[in-house]
């Protein structure tokens, strides 16, 4: 019971409230914004966060990670431009149904299967994180160097089209993420006698950088696309419509919480994993790609499915589901909490406390979503010779935010340029970011297994949690190097 009045107390505040309605509205709006992706608006969010409780402020970053994931699928549908990766599979039904007149149902068909999605996907969380926890209390560093290692082999199987480039990225990521002081010998490491990187790079100039400066690097090097203008009038869905979609939607949230549940997959592969599994099995398959609203539930169903899934990696152990829950970790580690079974000993009523809100956050999005729909055609018709240097100003400021530190601000337009070379070159930032990530924790479990068992290699071997972790790493290996293979024959003249 005592347990109990804690987990209100922290809940139950007005700050949470707010913070929920504020960070699914900026969710929606940043993700219907041609350009702007809820990945960079975590990110820009992040810095304003500082001085709110944890629970408030890690409620309100997980609010615009979900508003954003519904918000990304309106540019798709409406002006065939994706707000962010995870919506590029919507836009292949969704805007037939905008050339169609069908506007107004696509979007909607959009929110009811985001919004159930979500739901799944937090009782998801709910129900199997402790239980995960639990498991996790049985790791030590051997059994995590192995996660880790099989966190990495996804990020590269899923990297684009290449795997050879998924792999260098993620090489650099590691790389990028030594420097600093040697956490046991105390040296310095690539930092070129610079004290500015004698701390690490710092995370947020760096994923500011990576994700918001290659858009306005973009507009301003190349031409704009021109608008194609389709108001979000007509024919709303109706029941029967949506009933007929529930399977597909049901289906699609199982597999994004399945893909969401495994650290470093991410939302894009749900998509299309959850609209290749509606086609096959869809009636009407010959119509898919030429409007059918099945199509705009599978695939929104399986990328919101993935949002309340990543955090059961990142609160149970400590390992970021994909790029958004790493931002989260960010403002986890900020406010002075260990993601991880720690987490669930020390801290149980935040824990449950955020549970909470995360539920709350679908009827938001279902609210806010229906309150806005009218509204975002004119949303996406803001010009980006408006948007984009306000938004430059804000990166600029959220960069400096962090340390007070002007360095930091070299730094974001630093990997500004990096992203923007990453993205006309086809290479993939998601194993980057994730590399950069678990690099540290890479590195500190394998030193430490190597301390503890004094040398000796089979200390990696010793017990049925590293067997496990092994056979699926060398699974996701064969399965990586065999999609390569497959590349090499396809495109061989």
């Amino acid at each position: 019971m005592e347990g109990l009045n804690e987990v209100l107390t922290l809940f139950l505040s007005i700050d949470n409230f707010i913070a929920i309605g504020v960070g699914v509205l900026i969710g929606v709006i940043v993700g219907a914004i041609p350009g702007l992706t809820a990945t960079m608006a975590v990110a820009l969010a992040l810095p304003f966060t500082f001085s709110l409780a944890p629970v408030t402020a890690i409620l309100l970053l997980v609010g615009i990670y979900k508003g954003g994931m519904y918000g990304g699928s309106v540019t798709a549908i409406l002006i065939h431009t994706p707000g962010s990766p995870a919506s590029a599979c919507t836009l292949l039904d969704g805007y037939p149904l905008t050339q169609q007149g069908k506007a107004k149902k696509a979007l909607q068909m959009a929110l009811y299967s985001s919004c159930i999605a979500d739901v799944l996907s937090n009782l998801a969380l709910i129900l199997f994180a402790s239980y995960l926890a639990k498991i996790a209390l049985n790791f030590g560093p051997p059994e995590f160097f192995w996660l880790i290692c099989f966190s990495l082999t996804i990020i590269i199987s899923i990297a684009g089209e290449s795997v050879i480039k998924g792999l260098i990225v993620a090489c650099l990521g590691i790389i990028i993420s030594c420097i600093g002081m040697d956490a046991v010998h105390g040296t310095q490491r690539l930092t070129f006698d610079n004290y500015n990187l004698m701390d690490r790079v710092s995370f947020v100039p760096l994923l500011i950088g990576l994700f918001a400066i290659p858009e306005v690097l973009d507009f301003y090097l190349k031409k704009a696309s021109p608008h194609i203008r389709a108001a979000s009038s007509g024919v709303g869905l109706t029941m029967k419509e949506l009933k007929a979609s529930m399977s597909s939607i049901v289906r699609g949230s199982l597999i994004g919480v399945i893909i969401g549940a495994i650290p470093g997959t991410g939302a894009t592969a749900a998509a299309f994993i959850s609209y290749s599994d509606a086609k096959r099995r869809s009636p009407n398959r010959a119509n898919f790609g030429k409007g059918e609203l099945d199509g705009v539930a599978a695939a929104e169903s399986g990328n919101n499915g993935v949002a309340g899934a990543t955090l059961i990696p990142l609160l149970s152990l400590g390992i970021p589901g994909d790029v958004i829950t790493a931002i989260i970790l960010g403002a986890f580690m900020i406010h002075g909490l260990t993601p991880g079974p720690v987490l669930f000993q020390e801290n149980l009523p935040v824990v449950y406390a955020l549970f909470c809100g995360i539920m709350i956050s679908s009827v938001v999005l279902l609210a806010v979503g229906h309150g806005v729909i009218r509204y975002f055609s004119l949303i996406a018709e803001i010009p980006k010779a408006v948007l984009l240097p306000i938004v430059l100003l804000f990166c600029v400021y959220g960069a400096f935010a962090v340390n007070n530190s002007v360095f930091d601000i070299g730094l974001m337009l630093f990997f500004g340029v990096v992203g923007y070379l990453f993205k006309i070159t086809g290479f993939a930032t998601a194993p980057f970011l994730l590399g950069f990530i678990l690099g540290p924790m890479f590195e500190d479990n394998l030193r430490r297994t190597l301390l503890i068992g004094r040398g000796d290699p089979m200390i990696f071997f010793r017990g049925p949690i590293t067997w496990c972790f092994i056979a699926l790493t060398l699974l996701s290996l064969f399965f990586a190097l065999r999609r390569y293979w497959l590349e090499r024959i396809r495109t061989a003249p």
